[in-house]
């Protein structure tokens, strides 16, 4: 399972992002990080919207809680997400990666 980290009212994650794939899902775990599938390409910064707003509607937050803390011209990101805790985010990934 990836690494979670509870850093105050924030939790950080690893995700390698596919663009421009069929359809927009998490396909499993590489090294530390998880597998996300997108279907927007990486032009003008539509594959960071398109993974902010997957992340937003998979954790149930308002989408101004998730934001990409590193990576964003690099397919190797770190999501940042406010307002939920590390317990529930593990939860909803093994979920979402069981299918």
């Amino acid at each position: 399972m990836i690494v979670i980290q509870q850093q105050g009212h924030a939790i950080t994650f690893s995700v390698k992002a596919h663009p421009r794939a069929r359809r927009e899902r998490i396909a499993g775990v590489l090294g530390n990080a998880l597998k996300l599938e997108i279907t927007a390409p990486p032009v003008e910064g539509k594959a960071n919207e398109a993974c902010i707003q997957f992340f937003a509607d998979l954790l149930k937050v308002p989408r101004s809680s998730v934001t990409i803390a590193a990576g964003n011209s690099s397919r190797n990101k770190v999501i940042r997400v406010v307002g939920i805790n590390a317990a529930r985010v593990e939860e909803i990934l093994t979920a979402a990666l069981n299918g």
